[in-house]
C-alpha cells in the first residue's frame, strides 16, 4: 500500500514469523519498486503481473571486490550486442539467490565513463549461477544470500531498467531507501521478538527459594523497560522515515523522470534508521538472553536464533562502521564531502602527501601523472565517437 505499511509487514513478519523470510520479502519488494521506478509495459507483462502466481524477484547489487561499498560493482559490466546487452556480474551475496525467479542486478554502463555510471538489468533467474546448498552462516540461515555469477548473458534492450546510466540515481531513490527501511524494521521485529520471550520465560520461570518469578527482580525489569523504550524509538524513528517517503512519493504513486529524487531526498535519515536499529537489536538480544538466564541458551525457546539473526544488522552493507561515518562526515563537512561515487579527489590530503615527496620524487610523479593523463585524453575522443 504505501512505505509505512511495508515497513510494519517487515517488522510483524520478523518479530513473529522468520528473520530469514522476512529479509527475502525486503529483497523481494526492493527488486520490485526498482522496476517500478521505471516500469515500461514490457518489464510490467513479464515481472510484475506473474507476481501474482507467486513469482519472486531479488536485488543483486554487492561485489566481491568492495565488500559493503555495494555501489561500486567493479567485478561486472554491460555492453550492446545484437540490438540489445551482454551482462556479466558477480555478486557476493545475494538473498534468494538460486531460487528466485528473476534478480535485478547493477553493473558498471556500457561505454563505462566512471562510478556514477551505472545500469540497472534485469536478469531471468536461469541464467544465474549459484549454488545455495554451499550457504552456511551464523544467522540468517534461511535466505540462501550466497555467491551468484551471470556469466556474459545477452539479454533484450526492453530488460535495461531506465536509460544506461541510470544505475547511480536508481540506487538512491529506490534501491536503498526501500532497502534501508525494510531491513531496519526487520531488526526492530526481531528486538521485539526477543522480548516477547524474555517477557514470556520470565513470568513463568519461578524461583521457589525465595518465592518470585524471574520478572519480580528489578534487574530483570530494568533490561526488559530499557529494551522496550530503545526498541519503541527505532520503530518511531522508521516509520516517521516511512511517512517521509509517503509523502514524497503520494503514498509510492508518483511517477518520477530519471535524475528526479523524491525518496531520495532522506536517504541519510535512512542510513540513520539502519545504524540505530541494527545496533539497538544487537543490544536487546543480549539482555533479553541475560534475562532468560541458561534456558535462553538452549534452542527450544528460540531466543538462540533471534539473537543469532540480529548479529546480521551491523555488517549487513552498508555496514554501521560506514553509515556511522556517512553521517559524520555529512554533518561536519557537508554531504558533498562524501563522494561516494569517486568523483572528486580530496586536494587537501594530496598537497600533504605530496610535501613529503624531495625534488626527485616529485618529478618522477609528475612524469607518471602526465603519462598517463596522455593516456586518458588518446581514450576521451574515441568515447565521444561512440
Amino acid at each position: 500500500e504505501n512505505h509505512a505499511a511495508y515497513s510494519m509487514v517487515c517488522e510483524t513478519i520478523a518479530r513473529y514469523g522468520c528473520a530469514s523470510t522476512a529479509m527475502c520479502y525486503v529483497m523481494h519488494m526492493g527488486a520490485v519498486n526498482a522496476i517500478m521506478l521505471r516500469a515500461t509495459s514490457e518489464l510490467i507483462d513479464k515481472y510484475i503481473r506473474p507476481l501474482n502466481s507467486g513469482k519472486i524477484g531479488t536485488l543483486s547489487y554487492s561485489d566481491p571486490e568492495t565488500g559493503s561499498h555495494f555501489w561500486y560493482p567493479i567485478s561486472s559490466g554491460a555492453e550492446r550486442a545484437n540490438g540489445g546487452f551482454k551482462v556479466r556480474k558477480k555478486a557476493s551475496w545475494t538473498t534468494s539467490g538460486g531460487f528466485a525467479d528473476f534478480y535485478v542486478v547493477q553493473t558498471t554502463s556500457p561505454d563505462f565513463t566512471g562510478y556514477d555510471d551505472l545500469s540497472v538489468f534485469v536478469i531471468d533467474g536461469e541464467y544465474a549461477q549459484s549454488q545455495p546448498s554451499l550457504w552456511d552462516a551464523l544467522g540468517l540461515r534461511g535466505n540462501q544470500s550466497g555467491p551468484i555469477e551471470i556469466d556474459n548473458v545477452e539479454v533484450p534492450a526492453d530488460q535495461l531498467v531506465g536509460p544506461v546510466g541510470d544505475g547511480a540515481v536508481s540506487n538512491d531513490e529506490s534501491v536503498d531507501p526501500w532497502f534501508l527501511l525494510g531491513s531496519s524494521s526487520v531488526w526492530n521485529g526481531i528486538a521485539l521478538g526477543a522480548i516477547d520471550i524474555a517477557k514470556r520465560h520470565t513470568t513463568r520461570k519461578r524461583h521457589v527459594d525465595v518465592g518470585m518469578r524471574v520478572a519480580d527482580y528489578p534487574t530483570i525489569q530494568d533490561y526488559v523497560g530499557e529494551a522496550v523504550m530503545d526498541t519503541n524509538a527505532c520503530r518511531i524513528f522508521a516509520l516517521s522515515v516511512a511517512q517521509a517517503f509517503d509523502n514524497a512519493t503520494d503514498n509510492n504513486t508518483r511517477v518520477l523522470e530519471p535524475g528526479v529524487l523524491a525518496r531520495g531526498e532522506f536517504l541519510h535519515w535512512a542510513w540513520q534508521i539502519k545504524f540505530e536499529a541494527a545496533k539497538n537489536v544487537a543490544h536487546v538480544v543480549d539482555k533479553m538472553l541475560h534475562a532468560c538466564g541458561g534456558s535462553g541458551y538452549k534452542r527450544d525457546m528460540e531466543l538462540e536464533r533471534y539473537l543469532r539473526d540480529a548479529k546480521a544488522g551491523w555488517v549487513m552493507g552498508p555496514t554501521n562502521e560506514v553509515l556511522r561515518q556517512f553521517v559524520g562526515k555529512a554533518v561536519l563537512l557537508g554531504f558533498e564531502s562524501l563522494d561516494y561515487w569517486n568523483q572528486t579527489y580530496n586536494r587537501r590530503a594530496v598537497e600533504n602527501e605530496l610535501k613529503k615527496l624531495d625534488a626527485k620524487g616529485k618529478r618522477e610523479l609528475g612524469e607518471q601523472l602526465l603519462a598517463e593523463a596522455a593516456e586518458q585524453a588518446a581514450k576521451e575522443p574515441a568515447k565521444a565517437a561512440t
